[in-house]
């Protein structure tokens, strides 16, 4: 029997320490010069051998890094270092890009004095491209790890690309009375439409847990977190979600028989949800975040598949950038989803402004709706009538810039 969690065994650290707040981590950022002159190459290294999980973009073009980093777990199912470079994606490269994958991966275990097999390689950037490998050769040797704010910040930079913003998360949680902690960075702003997580996000936690069970939760929590964000449609060929865990904490083993069980699976959730949300809000061109909240559905399955409907509708998306409370939008989202759906009990709310009750049109104030929908946050509450599922989905809105940015992506 688990026991109930308590609103002292979850709670935000403060201040922020990101990828660093759980014990015994070390990161950096540094100019290799893939990019004019942002950061564009950085490490997260565990200072003891952690155990790990990841899941991975489902294209079929997945790129060298993810192949390396898969054989890279593969061996023993764990890690101490994670070395990423932004500006190249390294996709699509064929045999070269593999070797270039390995050497980057070689570079990066000679620098921290580990085995090969214990680092993964992570890349994002222009598809179709060689890596420049003089330039990362250089940039792994320049580059300094260390436990300093600045050290974060150098991180979270170096594996940006057209992302406004960093995106970073910390958390902590009581287990076996011991203080565990979680933090993690991310980006995405763009081709976010996962079917597993098309972004790179990385998360590090103190918790003694083994990869098996941690692989585990990690893939449950995918699917209510990243798997639940859409930008625009498309999904990439590099991306992946990638936790390492190296025990410093000093818990017990965690397992699903464990008691606190719950406790890290919530904790692990809260930190993929707020770097989800992150990735979702900063969407190329976006000026607000949409979270859809779906309820009364058949099955939790089916609220779901119904909320990223409607976050990911073109014309859902327009109308929230424009202001404009055509919930017409909405129930043509709905209508076209392959879930179930009784045309004649549908509610449907943007924030507390009821605007369909019973699939039936309600009256509503246009000026309060529209005052509403200028938020940089709009929520849209559903519920279906038919069942006792619930979801949630994250997008934004779909603004002009979206289209000059990826009109000239590569220029």
């Amino acid at each position: 029997m688990y026991q109930a969690m308590t609103d002292k065994q979850i709670i935000k650290s403060i201040p922020d320490g990101g990828i660093l707040s759980p014990k015994g981590f070390q990161c950096g950022g540094v100019h290799a010069g893939l990019r004019y002159t942002k950061l564009d190459l950085g490490m997260v290294v565990s200072e003891k051998p952690a155990s790990c999980a990841a899941v991975y973009t489902t294209s079929h073009f997945q790129a060298a890094p993810l192949v390396v980093t898969q054989e890279s777990i593969a061996k023993e199912n764990v890690l101490q270092a994670i070395v990423v470079n932004s500006a190249c994606a390294n996709a699509c490269t064929g045999e070269q890009g593999y070797q270039d994958a390995l050497k980057m991966r070689s570079l990066a275990a000679s620098k921290m004095g580990i085995p090969e097999h214990h680092v993964a390689v992570a890349s994002t950037g222009v598809i179709g491209e060689f890596m420049q490998m003089g330039k990362i050769e250089s940039g792994i040797g320049n580059l300094a790890i260390g436990k300093s704010a600045d050290d974060v910040k150098g991180f979270q930079t170096a594996i940006l690309t057209t992302d406004t913003v960093m995106k970073s998360c910390c958390y902590s949680a009581e287990i076996d009375g011991i203080t565990v902690s979680m933090g993690g960075a991310a980006k995405g702003s763009g081709m976010i439409h996962p079917n597993m997580a098309t972004m790179l996000a990385f998360l590090t936690t103190d918790a003694n847990i083994s990869s098996e069970h941690l692989t585990a939760a990690l893939k449950d929590v995918t699917n209510t977190t990243f798997n639940q964000i859409t930008v625009d449609g498309d999904t990439s060929t590099n991306d992946m979600v990638l936790v390492m865990a190296n025990g410093t904490a000093g818990n017990q083993p965690l397992n699903p028989d464990h008691p606190d069980w719950p406790v890290f699976v919530e904790l692990l959730k809260e930190s993929c949800a707020s770097l989800a949300k992150q990735i979702a809000k900063d969407g190329e061109g976006a000026t607000k975040l949409i979270e859809i909240s779906v309820a009364g559905a058949m099955s939790d399955e089916e609220a779901q598949v119904i909320g990223k409907q409607i976050a990911g509708s073109n014309l859902v998306k327009t109308a929230v950038y424009g202001a404009d409370a055509n919930w017409g939008r909405i129930i043509g989202a709905i209508g076209q989803s392959q879930s179930t759906v009784n045309p004649k009990t549908v509610d449907i709310s943007l924030g507390e402004i009821t605007m369909l009750k019973n699939s039936t049109p309600v009256a509503f104030n246009e000026d309060q709706a529209r005052e509403y929908l200028l938020n940089d946050k709009v929520d849209i509450f559903v519920d279906l009538h038919v069942g006792e599922g619930k979801g949630m989905a994250w997008g934004c809105d779909l603004s002009y810039d979206y289209v000059k940015i990826n009109a000239s992506y590569r220029t």
